[in-house]
């Protein structure tokens, strides 16, 4: 389905019946509605709402400013109102779990709770930032250059992601890694990267809904963010998953079940 702005042009899947709890899926980078159908077909009792974030899958964006984070924000609520979906809870992966921090913290009446899978606050600093910006920019012109198949590839070389790659289920990820338009992708690298986002560091001790971090026991760097997370939002909790690298969904998608259901219950 496709809702249509002045600025967006989202294409997202309403799955389940709307009178059970909703809940606000946003992907990683280079993902697409696609990545949770796993998690989703074991989720009973729940109605999920996945959208294409902007550069990715088959959402179109009018003008490059509007994959600002917070461009984006007020069009995912101004989704949210349209669809008469008053409060649902919010899980975002990886780059969808920084923007669905950034919605707890400026938009939290609109939800029951979030789950950040794989997330982070942003970085601290402006030279933190501004190298991060600028390691960014050189990917962007990697990806338009040099295309996306080749991106993909280098991409996947960082340790980060070891375990996904050694994953049985790899070469589908990959697959619909390349449904993606590098132009787009590039786009999303310049204005949506972790550099561009501003610090959300100094909001987590007043945030008020429930906050549920999600981290694989094999991702030790964000393990070490997430526990940062952890001690200085109240309202935090913490989950390390077993067997897990930084997808946790794809690589232990039986324990993300679980685990939202035991959550939202």
């Amino acid at each position: 389905m496709a809702f249509v702005t002045q600025d967006y042009q989202f294409h997202y899947r309403l799955i389940g019946d709307r009178r059970q709890p909703i809940i606000l899926i946003l992907h990683g980078f280079m993902g697409s509605c696609d990545d949770f159908s796993a998690v989703i077909a074991g989720l009973e009792g729940y109605c999920c709402l996945v959208v294409d974030l902007p550069g990715h899958g088959q959402t179109e964006v009018k003008h490059d400013a509007n994959y600002q984070m917070s461009n984006l924000a007020q069009a995912l609520i101004t989704l949210l109102v349209t669809l008469g979906i008053e409060r649902c809870w919010l899980w975002g992966y990886s780059l969808g779990g920084r923007i669905a921090l950034y919605l707890t913290i400026y938009f939290p009446q609109y939800f029951q709770g979030v789950i950040l899978e794989s997330a982070s606050p942003g970085l601290k600093t402006q030279p933190e930032r501004d190298r991060r910006i600028k390691q960014d920019l050189q990917l962007a012109k990697q990806l338009e250059s040099g295309g996306l198949s080749q991106f993909i590839h280098q991409w996947y070389q960082n340790p980060l992601f070891a375990s996904f790659v050694q994953h049985p289920h790899y070469q589908q990820a990959l697959t619909n890694r390349l449904n993606n338009n590098s132009f787009k992708l590039a786009k999303s690298l310049r204005w949506l990267g972790l550099g561009m986002q501003p610090s959300l560091w100094s909001f987590l001790y007043n945030i008020e809904i429930p906050v549920v971090l999600i981290v694989g026991a094999l991702d030790i760097k964000f393990i070490t963010i997430n526990q940062k997370i952890y001690s200085l939002c109240p309202q935090a909790t913490l989950n390390i998953v077993k067997n897990s690298g930084h997808n946790v969904h794809f690589e232990q998608p039986s324990t993300m079940i679980k685990l939202l259901a035991q959550i939202i219950n």
